[in-house]
C-alpha cells in the first residue's frame, strides 16, 4: 500500500516542506514541495515561536497546493549549534539458555547505551547502534542468530538542548502539525547524496546553510562524527555589507549574481555597478574584492570542518572525499577551494534515486528535506499522514526496534 510522508526542514533562512509517496521496492515519488522565508530563527535555534509557526504554515500551504495532500504530521530535521555527538556503550548478558542472540537482546543493549548521565537541559535525539561485540569478537554488524554470553553495542548518541527541542515542538504544534519523528539535520542531509560505497570508503557530507554548517563523517559504513559549526553563508552577506559599505539586501544580490570563492578567477579590472542592483547612486566596486571577501569566509568554514576531521584523525584521509550540500554549496569556485583546503576530492551533492517532481528538488539546498523521507528509520514507518501515535517531545527516538532495523545491511 502506498505511504505518504511529509518532511519539514526549518533552516535559519528558509523553511522547506516536501510531500512524497513511497511504495515498497520503489524510489520515493515527489508529490510536491513548499518553500517559505524563515522568520524567528537564529543560528538554527527558535527565537520566536509565533514567527516560526507562521513560516511553517506558509511552506505547508505551498506544498499542499502542489501535491493535493492535506498535511497533518511531519518528520522534522533538527538543526542548530546545540546538537552534539557522544560515544556510548551498552553491555548486557544474553538472555536465552542456549546463548543465541535475539532482537530482544539487541534492544536491551541499545537501551543500556542510552543510560548515560546528561545535564538536565540535554536530551537524546538519536541513538545509533554502530557495531556490536560478542564476548571477544568485535566489529559485528548484525549479531542476531549468533551465540555468545556477553553482548556489547558501540553506540553514538546525538544529543540536543531540551529548551530548544521544546520550543521547536511548540512552534510546529502551533502550526497545527503533529511530529512523527525528529531526525538530526546533518545525518538527514547526507542520506540522499552519499552512496553505500562512499560510506564504506570514508566520506564527509558538509551541509552549508545560512547561519550554520552541519557535517557528518562516515567510515566503514558507520557514522563517526556529527557536528554543527556556528557559521554559514549568511555570514558572507554580512561581510560583504560591511566590506563594501552597502545594505544587506544589496550585499545578498552581489553574492548571488557576482559571487565566487576564487579571486584569481576574476579579471583585475572587472567592476560591479551597484546602481544596477537597486542602489540609487552609481557606485562601482571591484569584483575581485568581492571574491576575496567571499573566499576568506568560505575558507574559514572549510578550515573549521578540517578541525573536526583532525579530532578523529581523518584530516586529509577520507578516500571518498567531501560532498557539499545546502544553499551555500552552490557558490562558484567552492569545489576548487574545498580541494585546496580539505586536501580531499570534493563535489557538490544533488538528491538522487527519486521520481515524480524531481526538478523541484534537484538542488543541493533540498538535500536535507529529501533526506528526511529517505532516512533509514523513516522508510519502515506507517504512513506519516495516517493514524498512529504522535511521537511528541517526551518520546523522541525511544522506539529502539527501528534503530536496529536501520542498521541492518
Amino acid at each position: 500500500m502506498p505511504r505518504i510522508f511529509t518532511a519539514l526542514d526549518i533552516g535559519s533562512s528558509t523553511v522547506r516542506v516536501l510531500v512524497a509517496q513511497i511504495n515498497a521496492g520503489e524510489r520515493p515519488q515527489i508529490l510536491g514541495t513548499g518553500v517559505a522565508q524563515t522568520q524567528g530563527m537564529r543560528r538554527g535555534v527558535v527565537a520566536d515561536i509565533e514567527d516560526v509557526a507562521k513560516s511553517i504554515e506558509a511552506a505547508v500551504r505551498a506544498a499542499q497546493a502542489i501535491s493535493g495532500i492535506t498535511v497533518t504530521s511531519v518528520f522534522v530535521g533538527v538543526n542548530g549549534v546545540h546538537l552534539q555527538a557522544q560515544e556510548s556503550r551498552g553491555v548486557i548478558a544474553v538472555a536465552r539458555a542456549d546463548k543465541e542472540i535475539t532482537e530482544a537482546d539487541v534492544t536491551r543493549a541499545v537501551h543500556a547505551a542510552e543510560m548515560v548521565n546528561l545535564p538536565p537541559n540535554r536530551e537524546i535525539i538519536e541513538v545509533i547502534a554502530r557495531t556490536f561485540n560478542i564476548d571477544d569478537e568485535r566489529g559485528i554488524k548484525n549479531p542476531v542468530g549468533m551465540n555468545g554470553i556477553r553482548l556489547e553495542v558501540n553506540g553514538l548518541l546525538i544529543v540536543g538542548s531540551t529548551p530548544f527541542l521544546r520550543n521547536l515542538t511548540k512552534a510546529i504544534e502551533k502550526a497545527k502539525l503533529d511530529i512523527r519523528d525528529l531526525i538530526p539535520g546533518p545525518m538527514a542531509a547526507a542520506e540522499p547524496v552519499l552512496t553505500k560505497r562512499q560510506k564504506e570508503l570514508g566520506v564527509m557530507a558538509l551541509d552549508i546553510g545560512a547561519e550554520t554548517t552541519g557535517l557528518a563523517v562516515f567510515e566503514e559504513g558507520e557514522i563517526t562524527q556529527v557536528q554543527i559549526l556556528p557559521i554559514g553563508s549568511a555570514h558572507i552577506t554580512n561581510d560583504l555589507a560591511i566590506g563594501l559599505r552597502t545594505d544587506l539586501d544589496t550585499a545578498e544580490k552581489i553574492k548571488i549574481r557576482y559571487g565566487t570563492c576564487l579571486p584569481d578567477a576574476v579579471r583585475k579590472n572587472e567592476t560591479i555597478d551597484l546602481s544596477e542592483l537597486g542602489m540609487g547612486e552609481a557606485i562601482h566596486v571591484r569584483r575581485q574584492e568581492v571574491a576575496e571577501i567571499i573566499g576568506c569566509r568560505m575558507k574559514e568554514i572549510l578550515e573549521l570542518a578540517n578541525q573536526e576531521l583532525e579530532k578523529i584523525n581523518r584530516k586529509g584521509f577520507l578516500p571518498a572525499g567531501a560532498v557539499l550540500v545546502g544553499g551555500g554549496a552552490k557558490m562558484p569556485g567552492l569545489v576548487e577551494l574545498g580541494r585546496q583546503v580539505l586536501m580531499l576530492p570534493v563535489k557538490v551533492g544533488y538528491p538522487s534515486e527519486l521520481q515524480g517532481l524531481v526538478d523541484q528538488v534537484a538542488d543541493p539546498g533540498f538535500a536535507k528535506v529529501v533526506g528526511l523521507i529517505t532516512y533509514p528509520s523513516v522508510s519502515g514507518k506507517e504512513s506519516a499522514q495516517g493514524g498512529g501515535e504522535n511521537i511528541g517531545f517526551g518520546k523522541m527516538k525511544r522506539k529502539v526496534a527501528k534503530l536496529f532495523k536501520s542498521m541492518l545491511p
